[in-house]
């Protein structure tokens, strides 16, 4: 996959100890690629970063924040990453409720600082902007938004990604179109769900947490539809296009989606419903409704990507759904080694993928 391209080539991720920023480590290691992670400590209790070792196994792990400009631009100038992928994030939609500042200066003004670090660092070639399907003027429509349509955002976390994404653009248009200057790209990718994910107030981490504690399993918007996708999908989306950027430039120096056929697209019940049943147990009740906003509906389009960079998702949500609850497993039932787990369903995905394309 990727034409070899990221073989022998320094990647810097930012967010690297998060949830698919560690997926994308242990991804891109086993690529061929040098690895750089720069982010904050685990958030959470277990974390897959810790799980799989992931600050041993790749090159360099820097613990530091995205605002701190003296510690993240000396990190590139030591590293002189050649492809960056910028994960780094306050991610959760609740949370930005409770902490809008935090959110605010982390999303936007720390995405601004990396991309000032990234400027500076005369090896970087290529720069990946991860934003979120929540960036868009959500009005709730039954069909799926398109790059070109205006950002927004209902909550504080939806609009600061809409920021970073119109930044992006400005920022595009400021510093990188002379010859020479890295090629900048954003993606934004719909709910991603897979093996290793204990953040709070996620659907899939609460149908675990609850089923292992024996409880039921409390939905709030059972009728609430989202873009699940398994967190190889964005992944292999984000390191397609960064394949793009190295080998054509400012040519795929655009935004792109990558969420799941529509087919593919379930209910917060039906998930859950599907977790419960891919398990062997589980229950799940509608419990009270959150007094804070949450979209009902939410879809991409995902023409473009299909169209431009020749992606297209390889698994079903029912296929996602199976391979998140056996890595869940597996890590309960103290299987064999969950690194050797979690790369035998990297491989897997890869030789879908290959199949199916």
């Amino acid at each position: 996959m990727f034409n070899n391209i990221y073989k022998n080539k320094k990647v810097l991720v930012t967010g690297h100890t998060g949830f698919k920023g560690s997926w994308l480590c242990i991804w891109l290691k086993m690529l061929g690629a040098e690895v750089c992670g720069y982010s904050l400590k685990p958030n959470t209790e277990p974390s897959l970063f810790k799980e799989l070792s992931i600050g041993e196994k790749i090159s360099k792990s820097v613990i530091g924040d995205i605002l701190d400009k003296e510690t993240l631009e000396k990190t590139f100038k030591e590293f002189k990453p050649e492809v960056v992928f910028h994960l780094a994030a306050q991610p959760l939609v609740r949370l930005s409720y409770y902490e809008p500042v935090l959110t605010y200066e982390t999303n936007v003004i720390g995405s601004l600082n990396v991309l000032e670090a990234a400027r500076k660092c005369e090896s970087v070639k290529a720069f990946v902007n991860v934003t979120t399907d929540k960036c868009y003027e959500n009005k709730e429509v039954n069909r799926g938004y398109k790059e070109d349509e205006p950002m927004g955002g209902y909550d504080m976390y939806s609009s600061s990604k809409g920021c970073v994404e119109i930044m992006s653009s400005s920022y595009r248009r400021s510093f990188l179109q002379s010859i020479g200057a890295m090629a900048m790209a954003t993606a934004r990718a719909g709910n991603v769900i897979g093996g290793g994910d204990w953040a709070l107030d996620r659907l899939i981490p609460d149908c675990i947490r609850s089923i292992n504690q024996n409880i039921d399993i409390e939905i709030r918007n059972p009728i609430a539809v989202r873009p699940w996708q398994h967190v190889l999908e964005p992944l292999s989306g984000y390191l397609l296009l960064g394949q793009k950027l190295l080998e054509e430039g400012k040519k795929y120096a655009q935004s792109f989606n990558f969420g799941p056929n529509e087919e593919s697209i379930l209910t917060v019940a039906q998930v859950a419903q599907m977790v419960c049943d891919n398990w062997g147990k589980g229950k799940v009740v509608v419990g009270e409704q959150s007094p804070l906003h949450e979209a009902g509906l939410l879809i991409l389009n995902i023409d473009k990507a299909k169209q431009v960079l020749g992606w297209t998702p390889t698994l079903t949500t029912k296929e996602a759904i199976k391979n998140t609850v056996d890595w869940y497993k597996h890590f309960y039932q103290k299987g064999s080694s969950i690194y050797d787990f979690t790369l035998k369903q990297i491989q897997n995905y890869e030789e879908k993928f290959n199949e199916r394309s």
